[in-house]
This record gives structure tokens, sequence and C-alpha cells, in this order.
């Protein structure tokens, strides 16, 4: 749907059927990029829509791959209503940066082993370089879970007991301090946007996306797996 028939459609209409986790298309337009003049440029209802998502895991024989997932979150894990800032420069060189928006949401996916894997799907803060072709760069990971929070056995990083075992005497043990010292620190992740099609009449722009970032880490209690996302994006340039 594009933008217009989305805005066109009642509450009803979308309850229930996915359409709010979909991002806008481009119906109109050219697939030739070069026709966007440069220029200081305010990306608003930018939007990403995953469509796969991989994690990474270690084989039998010690090899490490991106092995497919079952989704478990419903259609909620779609970011949408942000906005940055996008610099295009008489050479073709890009740049751009997120702002502020629904820039996360929470997700989580099965390996086929069964093991479920949390992680907080954003873009928060992405600052890219490159070309309208590709261009890429780093964002910020916050923590899935807040200081607050407590785990199974009541502890917690501002709250809570300062370890949960049986014996005191192993309280400070070393394999177990990962458990009891809650870690409320932000990951990175990288991704890569290239345009696919734009309208320079309504200034909409769309295209494909790659992003490679970590998982929950239970606030530091275990290592993080990296998940790789593919998807589509759109958002409209002024």
């Amino acid at each position: 749907l594009t933008y217009d028939e989305l805005q066109g459609l009642t509450y009803l209409q979308v309850k229930g059927t996915g359409i709010a986790n979909t991002c806008p298309v481009v119906e109109q337009g050219t697939s030739n990029v070069r026709e966007l003049k440069p220029g200081d440029y305010k990306l608003e209802k930018f939007c990403m829509e995953p469509t796969s998502f991989t994690v990474k895991e270690e084989d039998a024989k010690g090899r490490e791959e991106f092995v497919k997932t079952k989704l478990l979150t419903r259609l909620t894990y779609g970011l949408d209503g942000m906005n940055g800032s996008m610099k295009i420069n008489n050479d073709g060189s890009v740049e751009f940066r997120e702002d502020e928006g629904l820039d996360y949401a929470a997700t989580t996916v099965k390996l086929p082993g069964g093991e479920y894997v949390p992680f907080l799907f954003t873009i928060k803060e992405f600052d890219g370089k490159g070309t309208l072709d590709s261009f890429s760069g780093d964002f910020l990971v916050p923590s899935y879970r807040g200081s607050t929070f407590l785990d199974p056995k009541g502890r917690g990083g501002a709250t809570g007991y300062d370890n949960a075992i049986a014996l005191p005497a192993k309280a400070d043990a070393d394999e177990i301090q990962r458990l009891n010292n809650k870690s409320y620190t932000p990951g990175k992740g990288s991704a890569v946007f290239s345009v696919a099609k734009v309208d320079t009449e309504t200034g909409e722009i769309a295209g494909v996306f790659e992003s490679i970032q970590p998982s929950d880490t239970e606030m530091g209690a275990h290592p993080a797996k990296d998940i790789k996302i593919t998807g589509l994006w759109y958002g409209q340039l002024t």
C-alpha cells in the first residue's frame, strides 16, 4: 500500500491485519536515484520493515554462520515515525543521521534447537555515510532490560539482591560474577542502506537495508549473539 492509501484506512480496517507493521511503497517515481538533487534534506516518516531475522551460531564443525529463526513476536516489530537528516553532496556522496522516533522494538526469535533469543531491534542514533547505492554506519543498541529489572533470583542493577547463592561464601566467586553484577551497558550495531526507488515530486524514497546487532545479554549475564536483520525501508524527504 502507498502512504496515501495507508492514511485513508480506518482503525477497524487496520486492526488485526498486520498492516500497521508494514512500510508504505513508492508506486510512482524512478529507480534512477541520481535524479535526487544535491542538498540538505529532512527525512521524515522514516520506516523500517524487517523481513528476515538470522542469528550467528556455531555448527558441529566449529564454523560460524547465520541460521534461520522462527519469529515469536507478534506484528509489532517494525520501526516507524522516525526522522533524521540527510545530506546529498554534489559528488553523489550521502550523509544520514537518525534523530528520533519509534526507533526500537522488543523482538524475540527462536533458534532451530529451541533456544529463545530476545533482542531490541533498533536503529537508534544511526550515523551513516556512502552513496545512494549504499550508505553504511553504526548505531546504538540500548539495553533490553532497564536498571530496575530483577532476574528470577531477585538480582538487579539499581535494586534487588547483590547475590542469590545458597552458599554465602561463594557469593563472590569469579564464575558467577557476571550473574550477580548486572551491567546496564548499551551495545553497538552496524547497518547498510540502499535506495531502490525515489519520487522527486512527492519526496518519497524507499529501498532495502541489512543490519547486524547484538542480542540481549540479560544485563551482562551471558554473551550476546549477533543478529542479522534484513528488510525494507521508506521515508519522505523535505
